[in-house]
């Protein structure tokens, strides 16, 4: 049975689900936090990576293109994700984060011609819908939730390109753990420059807010990103995708439970038809 795998999956969700809350309680900014996310987690990569050596074609100097594509994109990613939390909710922004998956496959519809079936066409137009949903909700948040919610679907689209940059480096046989370690290396040398020039606070205060900002790296990104790249090797790829529609659920109750941050009717509502829509848009991801 492959209890293993999938208690990973549901374990690397919840720990991925956590990040929005290091983030909103962070002692820094939000480019500094996302700095200090990878930043952090470089040297426990390169460190796990070095112990057991996993298998996997070593990386050369030809994969350098798509490896600065790589970094470059999931420095997007945490960025704009990072600054959405900060300007709408932490259930908004993670849910429209997730749309990233739908933004792969219409990625691969223009750039591949890989024809999407009428089932995505439907969970496009479901997810659509979901989202001006959730952006009718935000109106109701604050008076910045309306660029928050557009920051988090400029994340999904940076998060898209990462999983479709990634996707051609493992199908060039390169090993996980290490991808994550040079990856990770990458964004960070891509972030420091823009941190730096940020005006930001970039050190925490306190003993407090390096712990917090700890926890981002080595339990949301090391080991949540480890344990969903884990599942993901060993679980069918449909199911897969169903387990990870977990993080915006455990992400929008970790702040309702640890931020006091309310979630409306509209908003349950609006992020149902969401994740229905990223659920069948998966599911009619192509037709060939």
């Amino acid at each position: 049975m492959r209890s293993l795998p999938l208690f990973a999956l549901f374990a690397g969700a919840i720990f991925i689900a956590l990040s929005p809350i290091w983030v909103r309680v962070s002692e820094v900014g939000p480019t500094a936090s996302a700095f200090w996310r990878v930043t952090l987690a470089v040297p426990l990569l390169w460190g796990l990576f070095a112990i057991t050596r996993s298998a996997g074609t070593a990386l050369e100097k030809k994969h350098l293109g798509l490896l600065i594509a790589t970094g470059t994109a999931f420095a997007g990613d945490l960025a704009f994700w990072h600054w959405s939390i900060q300007y709408t909710s932490v259930a908004n922004s993670t849910l429209l984060a997730n749309l990233a998956s739908i933004f792969v496959t219409l990625a691969a519809w223009l750039l591949w011609k890989q024809r999407p079936s009428g089932l995505f066409v439907t969970g496009l137009g479901a997810a659509l819908l979901g989202t001006g949903v959730l952006v009718r909700a935000s109106m109701e948040f604050s008076a910045t939730a309306l660029l928050g919610d557009c920051l988090g679907v400029v994340t999904a689209m940076f998060y898209a390109w990462y999983l479709l940059s990634m996707k051609g480096l493992r199908d060039r046989g390169a090993a996980t753990l290490q991808l994550m370690a040079v990856t990770t290396t990458i964004t960070a040398m891509i972030l420091a420059p823009v941190t730096f020039s940020s005006g930001e606070a970039l050190l925490p205060p306190s003993a407090a807010g390096w712990l917090k900002l700890l926890g981002l790296a080595w339990i949301s990104h090391s080991a949540g990103q480890g344990l969903i790249a884990y599942a993901l090797a060993h679980l069918p790829a449909a199911f897969s995708a169903v387990g990870l529609l977990l993080q915006p659920v455990m992400a929008a109750s970790f702040a309702w439970l640890l931020l006091a941050e309310p979630v409306s009717a509209l908003q349950c509502a609006g992020g149902a038809v969401v994740l229905a829509g990223i659920y069948l848009a998966h599911r009619g991801r192509s037709t060939a």
